[in-house]
């Protein structure tokens, strides 16, 4: 029994407990009077008759509508030019108060009618975008491309707070293309029929990426026909040029090992019982590179003043390797990993196309990298 009656005891006492947690208290207690009100809403909600959840949302709702219209007042007096986003912002929290309130019927016995600003918020929303939107015409005035920049996010946060309000919709699109840079991308050109494919097929690469380059919606690529025809003017010209480029240079090494081996069966008696000696046999190992390598040169000129405003050089390299051997002498000298060496033969080389195409790859990976780089945040 006393054992039933400490359970008990303690199962009150955490009730007890929680129903503190939960019903707003401590959070009056810190004049977080908002969540005193959403906490004991919440517990009215599940416990209609709990008398603390009742007396701390009649007090913490009495506080928290006292303090919004105090920081409305304050902010309406304030010099700051976006002040109106702080009223609404109050207004806003009043409103959601309110329905909170009204969504539960134990809690309008306590706060029988509270205060909702339907129209205080309509106003203040529309003076906030007011002031973004006066925001947004005077950067667009200062004529320059980050000033635009700046002015196509006033624009748009005009919009998000007032869909239609007057022509934010082209003045926002009005600053895009203020703030836009235009880039050319030029043709590689490669003065060798041989690796005209592979070159193609290194640009198809480079207008695969800018054709999908997303990262800085401020910057727009164009490949050279693409800009010809829509008769772009561009604000930079991106040029793609090799240095210089060397495909298939062949370098082959022979090794030689003079090999033998100790206590190996080189016949028997007569009466059948086994000869050991050495053997001993010469391993040549054929090591076969083909180096191709290259320098990628890309430069950034603005165009109205032809000026270069940046320069990077990009090295690849690419090694095809083979490799076989020959032995004379006696095969039984040679380990399991020599012997299998021998019986592989000379390969033939990849194509000077294909090795052309290997080492642009890591020249590839490097001018997306840095063009990514460079144009993110620009």
């Amino acid at each position: 029994m006393k054992n039933i009656s400490r359970l008990r005891y303690f199962i009150y006492l955490s009730l007890i407990i929680i129903g503190g947690c939960t019903t707003g208290k401590k959070a009056l207690q810190k004049g977080d009077y908002d969540a005193s009100v959403e906490k004991s809403v919440s517990r009215l909600q599940n416990s209609p008759k709990n008398s603390e959840a009742m007396e701390v949302l009649k007090t913490a709702y009495g506080l928290a509508l006292q303090d919004h219209l105090r920081k409305i007042e304050e902010a309406k007096m304030s010099n700051d030019l976006f002040r109106w986003e702080s009223v609404m912002y109050d207004y806003q929290k009043i409103n959601q108060l309110a329905d909170d309130i009204n969504s539960c019927p134990a809690c309008l016995a306590i706060v029988p009618n509270p205060s909702k600003y339907i129209a205080e918020l309509a106003d203040s929303k529309y003076n906030a975008a007011g002031a973004r939107y006066s925001s947004g015409l005077g950067f667009l005035r200062e004529n320059n491309r980050q000033a635009a920049k700046k002015a196509y996010y006033e624009f748009e946060k005009t919009l998000n707070l007032q869909p239609n309000y007057k022509d934010a919709k082209a003045k926002m699109e009005d600053a895009y293309w203020a703030a836009v840079t235009r880039v050319v991308v030029q043709p590689i050109i490669v003065n060798s029929g041989m690796y005209k494919l592979s070159a193609d097929y290194f640009q198809q690469q480079i207008d695969q990426y800018i054709a999908k380059y997303s990262r800085n919606k401020f910057v727009i690529f164009y490949g050279e026909e693409q800009a010809t025809s829509q008769k772009v003017v561009p604000d930079q010209v991106l040029s793609l040029n090799f240095d210089d480029f060397v495909v298939g240079q062949t370098y082959v090494k022979e090794r030689v090992e003079k090999l033998k081996r100790d206590s190996v069966v080189i016949g028997e008696t007569r009466d059948k019982k086994p000869v050991y000696g050495t053997v001993k046999a010469t391993l040549s190992i054929f090591e076969k590179n083909i180096s191709s390598s290259g320098l990628l040169d890309m430069s950034i000129t603005d165009w109205k003043t032809r000026k270069l405003v940046r320069q990077q050089k990009f090295p690849g390299t690419y090694i095809w390797r083979d490799s076989w051997a020959s032995y004379k002498g006696d095969d039984r000298a040679l380990s399991n990993q020599q012997l299998a060496i021998t019986r592989r033969k000379e390969q033939l080389p990849p194509p000077p196309s294909a090795l052309f195409l290997e080492f642009t790859k890591p020249i590839y990976n490097q001018l997306v990298d840095d063009i990514g780089y460079y144009y993110n945040n620009y």
